[in-house]
């Protein structure tokens, strides 16, 4: 059968789609969780996160390169590609599980172990991620059925980062959970003395109520020279030590309405499951898939021919820095997030739902992705989606801790729209790879997939570093109240108006991107032609 006519079955699409939300479990994880973990719970300081995360992942991103080169050159019976989905899928989730372990070190020491495991990481994930994009453009020589899949990919994608972003902090809470000794009194109509006290040493836990609508303030103003009064706190435990708090809000109120997490526990035992889950799908997706574009019958493997094909490769070098930004974009979005909702909003569960609401608005916006990619072409409905997100984040400056449902409507709404760049883009780079193979009469799919992992990683990193380096001009220390309600403005910064500016150039740099709908029909068909000759 030509390869341009060739259909996927729905399950192969949807086995694929499975590595997708295996990979997003990881990284929505660590994009979104990673950072306040290192910071409210590890005690690590911001800007040292942020430069982590920078350096990390540039190095990391360089790697990505070399496994490109990896990928192309591996030979066996299960292809070139499908065997390291397989290799990874069970180290992939022992070092997701490390990164939110905290071993009892010292300020150099947690540095250390941070850089380590986040390498580590990050290493295991290229050796992942490569190879699992690489796949999506052998599994079918149909431009436009690429497309689809890549719709498939995202609805993967964004339901494992549903999974994630949805249900994490409410396994945090359920298995950091103390059982601690609350003792509740009455002072009037809707103000009570809470104190609360354990038998464990707990470096960091959450206390608030389970409703998240009651202020707690310190009874004891010496630990809290603003005092401010917050829906929930976060503080340090010495074991058999009483810590008190003055609680107003609620008519009613006792000790079973209070909640006390201990995070580290929490965020540990939480991402262990996590880990399980990743490890299996990718499993499904190796067992499902299958290979069946190959490269030319007498390309020679020849490493330089390859960097230099990738090096003239146009439309490789735009989606290179396209990646790059689109990434800094989602990645300073998702990455703020907790933050903002547990110190603007002051309600850390509330974040759940409103990433819940964010990705069923990107599984719609990845289904109408192919339709809308027939209609206008894939250059310009990224453009389009690029300022119509970026525009509609930016109206997030004018709300206020209470506004919540504008605050969900103008990020549902937003996210919509974002939903469309990495649907386009890993299709987009399939594009490119039969381009270099319509001009150079080679193909090197793995090392033109190497962009997308690069710029994920390299986007993350400098999102991260974006956060880290705000958020430490304001003076910001998780563990530390004062400090947290001084850093509110640059949260709100972070949060609207910083991505907007981001996504507004991106669309500029895309407009130089050269293969329109006509080209890519043209290039199609003339490979197919190719293809079918070799066959005869």
């Amino acid at each position: 059968m030509s390869l341009i006519k060739q259909k996927l079955k729905f399950s192969e699409k949807v086995g694929y789609a499975l590595g997708d939300g295996a990979a997003n479990i990881a990284w929505r994880g660590v994009a979104t969780f990673l950072f306040i973990f290192y910071t409210d719970v590890f005690g690590l300081n911001p800007a040292v996160v942020g430069v982590l995360f920078l350096i990390a992942r540039f190095g990391d991103g360089l790697i990505d390169i070399l496994m490109g080169v990896v990928c192309d050159r591996t030979n066996s019976k299960y292809g070139k590609f499908r065997p390291w989905i397989l290799w990874t899928a069970i180290p992939l989730g022992i070092t997701l599980s490390m990164l939110f372990t905290t071993p009892n070190l010292g300020p150099t020491g947690k540095v250390v172990y941070a850089y380590a495991t986040y390498l580590l990481f990050f290493l295991i994930y290229t050796a992942n991620n490569i190879p699992y994009g690489a796949l999506m453009a052998v599994m079918s020589g149909d431009d436009k059925e690429r497309t689809s899949l890549g719709s498939f990919r995202m609805v993967g994608a964004f339901t494992g980062g549903m999974v994630v972003q949805g249900a994490l902090l409410f396994l945090v809470a359920h298995f950091g959970n103390i059982n601690p000794s609350i003792d509740v009194q009455k002072l009037d109509a809707n103000k009570f003395h809470v104190s609360v006290s354990t038998h464990e040493n707990i470096k960091n836990v959450n206390i608030k109520t389970t409703d998240g609508i009651a202020l707690f303030s310190w009874a004891d103003a010496v630990k809290d020279s603003a005092n401010v009064p917050t829906q929930g706190k976060s503080f340090s435990m010495e074991a058999d030590k009483s810590y008190a708090f003055i609680v107003s809000g609620e008519d009613h109120l006792e000790a079973k309405n209070i909640s006390i997490i201990d995070q580290k526990r929490g965020y540990s035992s939480a991402i262990y499951i996590m880990s399980v889950f990743l490890s299996l799908f990718l499993m499904v997706t190796f067992a499902t898939t299958k290979e069946r574009v190959q490269p030319p019958k007498d390309q020679e493997t020849n490493l330089m021919k390859d960097l230099k094909d990738l090096i003239r490769n146009r439309p490789w070098i735009v989606l290179l820095f396209i990646g790059i930004l689109f990434n800094v974009y989602n990645s300073i979005k998702q990455g703020i997030v907790v933050i903002y909702f547990s110190h603007f909003l002051h309600n850390q569960f509330l974040a759940a739902s409103y990433m819940v609401g964010l990705m069923l608005a990107s599984i719609a916006g990845a289904m109408v992705t192919s339709p809308l990619g027939k209609r206008f072409g894939k250059r310009d409905l990224f453009i389009y989606a690029l300022i119509f997100s970026g525009v509609v984040n930016a109206l997030l400056v004018f709300c206020g801790p209470g506004d919540t449902i504008p605050i969900f409507t103008i990020g549902i709404i937003s996210e919509f729209g974002a939903a469309v760049f990495p649907t386009l883009f890993f299709a987009m780079l399939g594009d490119a790879a039969d381009y270099s193979e319509f001009k150079n009469g080679r193909r090197a799919t793995g090392l033109v997939y190497s962009a997308g992992s690069f710029a994920t990683k390299f986007g993350g990193g400098i999102a991260g570093a974006i956060i880290g380096f705000v958020l430490a001009a304001f003076h910001y220390n998780g563990q530390n109240e004062v400090s947290i309600q001084g850093a509110v403005p640059g949260i709100i910064m972070l949060m609207s108006w910083i991505p907007t500016i981001i996504a507004l150039i991106t669309a500029g740099v895309m407009a130089l991107y050269p293969l329109d709908q006509m080209k890519m029909d043209t290039i199609t068909v003339e490979l197919n032609n190719r293809r079918a000759k070799e066959l005869a």
